[in-house]
């Protein structure tokens, strides 16, 4: 089903885009359980802090576990509003406008998590303050803050411009709306009255951002990467990393896009803007960065392994055929090789093949992040002697299972809030594109 663009009006519009604006009960059921699976993940980080990181798998040798694959995960995830937003948007790319706000969406959630993320792998939380007053710039880890900060705020604001003249039409337009809702919409939207003077400031402030945006997004994701690459180890002394780490953080966040755009779709009846192009053109965009992303796969494991000096000889066989291997080859073929040759062909690209697609990519995305970060720590260059069997190799424990989880609940209740009381589609923005003539504000 399309939608006929002769027979559309700005009423209808507004009606389609936010009709799912209210506080109803699958809304209070869904939030009701998130809360509570969060407050019992809270309850397992409150034995964390008291007790310290030993009730996690962390020790000596593997110091970092699931909660640093879960950062580079959140990181990876959020750089999609750049992919999106900027690099598809400024070069013209028409088609993304429905997709832009989902994509930024993702952007400030999960980065807005991931710096909670990194406080979860904290013994002292209240020490982090000290990375910003005593912290030296020849530390990667005071960039990977800087960074963070800065592209979470970008995105904020990427995200807010275009919503000012949405909220000032919904508070003129939307009836029905709780009288505090209102209020909000009234002060967050400036007192836009759709003037040319406001419409070049927001235009023009878009543009700067976007711009803005992407040298911020490729160097959050570089940083972090550098994290890795500037210690001399097996499997991480390399110096691909940052193309290496961005190329993946695209694979991961388009996948996340996709399942966003699949539910929202169905659950706010989206079907006449969310279409089935949108799909295949999103598929399009995640065939072509796995492609890229598994051009890096190959070189890092071909140049290690023509060399193959003894460290390097470890570590890839303990991935190729040693006890990381039947999570290696069902993260390469299975999140990678077997998505690409599927979306080749245009009926994996409709929407329910490339959802259950994008869900097999964004699991195995994460995994991916494990098997970085955790079997290269098992292969230490010092012998391992004289230490108890658990601190050689490494096992999550429930506890530390359990704080992994939670930021995940934390964006989806970012995700659920903004998607829940602002259109998931620019409303003022699809209105202009589509040539209808829209609300004259008073």
């Amino acid at each position: 089903m399309t939608m006929d663009d002769n027979n559309l009006t700005f009423d209808k519009i507004t009606s389609d885009l936010t009709h799912h604006i209210r506080i109803n009960k699958g809304f209070l059921i869904w939030m009701g359980v998130l809360t509570v699976a969060l407050i019992a993940c809270l309850y397992a980080y409150s034995l964390q802090l008291r007790t310290g990181l030993g009730v996690a798998g962390i020790r000596d040798y593997v110091t970092w576990g699931l909660y640093l694959s879960n950062f580079v995960f959140f990181v990876a995830a959020s750089l999609i509003g750049m992919l999106v937003s900027a690099v598809l948007g400024l070069i013209g790319m028409k088609w993304i406008t429905p997709i832009t706000r989902i994509a930024e969406t993702i952007a400030v959630a999960f980065a807005a998590v991931a710096g909670l993320v990194i406080v979860s792998d904290m013994g002292r939380p209240e020490r982090l303050a000290y990375v910003f007053i005593y912290g030296r710039p020849q530390s990667p880890i005071l960039w990977d803050v800087t960074v963070i900060i800065t592209y979470f705020v970008l995105s904020l604001l990427l995200l807010y411009l275009p919503l000012i003249a949405d909220m000032a039409i919904i508070h003129r337009k939307v009836e029905k709306l709780p009288l505090w809702l209102k209020v909000i919409y009234k002060k967050l939207s400036l007192n836009f009255t759709d003037n040319p003077a406001q419409n070049k400031i927001i235009s023009r402030s878009i543009r700067i951002l976007l711009i803005l945006l992407v040298p911020a997004a490729l160097s959050i994701h570089t940083v972090t990467s550098w994290l890795f690459a500037v210690t001399s180890r097996a499997g991480w002394n390399s110096s691909i990393f940052g193309p290496y780490f961005v190329s993946g953080a695209f694979v991961a966040g388009a996948a996340a896009v996709i399942i966003a755009m699949f539910f929202f779709r169905k659950n706010y009846k989206l079907e006449n803007y969310l279409t089935e192009l949108h799909f295949d053109n999103m598929g399009k965009v995640l065939a072509t960065v796995s492609m890229v992303y598994l051009y890096f796969n190959l070189n890092e494991f071909l140049v290690p392994g023509y060399k193959l000096q003894r460290a390097d000889a470890i570590h890839l066989a303990e991935l190729f055929t040693g006890k990381d291997a039947l999570m290696f080859w069902l993260v390469q073929v299975g999140g990678l090789i077997l998505p690409i040759l599927f979306l080749i062909f245009r009926y994996f690209r409709k929407p329910l093949p490339i959802l259950v697609i994008s869900i097999v990519v964004l699991i195995a995305a994460w995994f991916k992040r494990y098997l970085i970060v955790i079997p290269t720590q098992e292969h230490p260059f010092l012998p391992i002697q004289h230490v108890p069997h658990n601190f050689m190799v490494y096992s999550p424990t429930l506890i530390e299972t359990m704080i992994t989880i939670a930021p995940f609940i934390m964006v989806l209740m970012i995700i659920t809030l903004i998607s829940k009381f602002f259109p998931v589609i620019p409303l003022h923005e699809t209105a202009v594109e589509k040539g209808v003539e829209h609300v004259k504000f008073e």
